[in-house]
């Protein structure tokens, strides 16, 4: 229910944006939520992230729908008058209208209470860096508050305002970050001879790693190499000994994700070896792959419609990747787009530093988790 007091959903939102945390420092945030969450009368949990309970009539039934709370280390671009006030920090992603979505959603639920059984509300920390989902799962999250179903929705710039857009199945990829520690030996510039210059070998390295997805693997695997940083030792005249790459890993299957991993081991080896430097891999997976339940992705639909929101069921899978992966691995789920927009700061791409999460949003993402929940939890005769 909403007091006087209560600040409207876009007062929340900007309030969020003005102050953004990141990735397990969402102390601020963490606290204004449990407050909103008890001011509704909700049963509230707070340990790594905030969990909010509310049940309604006599059923048994119960899902969760889930919100990230975390910022980017990313320096805003001026000219919001609700711009960020901690330097470096941003909400570049819309995690702070995911929240507000989700927070005008309970505020509405607990006032109707129109549905019959149970819904958990879960505000999930750091999930930019894909550990906040793993830290509530192994605090016990899904034991404390047993659901049947999970969903989660992020924000989608450039699609028309409102559009819910999913798929069955594979709806985002994998990542896993790697990197190449080169070791031969530093030398001048003048005399490359006497050396083991790392640089060429990392530049030849580079090279081979696009070769993979280029003829190792299937055409349409939908798998991406990127080499982000290449390090050295070097000097105006001096050659390095030391050089290391790292980069970033996406792929849609566990099959290709393991191949590219052992191919890029084969790379590495080789190279090194045909240079006569020392070369190490090191590639770890972060986010794994995220997919949709039938049953749940078909709810999500029906409670587009219901809401008066236009639907792409078949959307072509994403090449980022979610943290929610771990819920819907551990519980059947869905994870959709909700167009944010095609106009100004509205448009421009997530992790941009002039990024912003549209207000216009707020009330149809309300709208669509109350359908979705009406949908899940149907009072008998509705």
């Amino acid at each position: 229910m909403t007091t006087k007091t209560s600040p409207s959903l876009q007062e929340l939102r900007q309030d969020l944006h003005r102050h953004p945390e990141l990735g397990f420092q969402e102390a601020r945030t963490k606290a204004l939520v449990a407050a909103e969450l008890r001011a509704l009368g909700l049963e509230v949990w707070e340990g790594v992230g905030v969990v909010g309970v509310l049940r309604a009539g006599q059923g048994n039934r119960a899902i969760g729908l889930r919100a990230d709370m975390d910022a980017l280390p990313i320096q805003e671009r001026e000219g919001l008058a609700h711009g960020s006030t901690l330097p470096g920090v941003m909400h570049a992603c819309g995690h702070d209208g995911h929240t507000t979505m989700l927070l005008g959603a309970a505020r509405a639920l607990a006032e109707a209470r129109d549905f019959d059984g149970t819904v958990v509300f879960i505000f999930q920390p750091n999930e930019e860096a894909g550990l906040g989902a793993r830290a509530m799962i192994e605090e016990g999250l899904l034991t404390r508050f047993p659901v049947e179903e999970l969903y989660a929705i992020h924000n989608l710039p450039g699609a028309p305002l409102g559009e819910v857009s999913t798929r069955e199945g594979l709806i985002c990829s994998s990542e896993s970050l790697f990197e190449v520690t080169i070791e031969g030996q530093g030398g001048h510039a003048s005399m490359p001879q006497a050396g083991r210059d790392a640089i060429t070998v990392g530049a030849e390295m580079v090279q081979a790693l696009q070769l993979i997805m280029a003829r190792r693997l299937a055409p349409g695997a939908g798998a991406v190499v990127s080499v982000t940083e290449f390090l050295t030792d070097g000097q105006r005249n001096v050659l390095p000994g030391r050089a290391t790459l790292k980069g970033d890993v996406r792929a849609r299957t566990p099959a290709d994700r393991a191949k590219i991993a052992a191919l890029m081991e084969e790379i590495v080896a080789g190279i090194g070896q045909a240079h006569g430097v020392r070369a190490r891999l090191d590639f770890r997976t972060e986010f794994i792959e995220t997919h949709n339940a039938a049953g749940p992705t078909r709810a999500v639909l029906r409670a587009a419609v219901a809401a008066g929101l236009e639907s792409l069921p078949e959307r072509e899978p994403m090449s980022f990747s979610e943290d929610f992966a771990h819920f819907s691995a551990a519980v059947p789920g869905c994870f959709l787009l909700l167009g944010n927009g095609t106009d100004g700061r509205h448009g421009q791409p997530l992790h941009a530093a002039d990024y912003d999460f549209n207000d216009a949003l707020l009330p149809l993402g309300v709208a669509f988790w109350c359908a979705l929940v009406r949908d899940r939890l149907a009072r008998a005769g509705d």
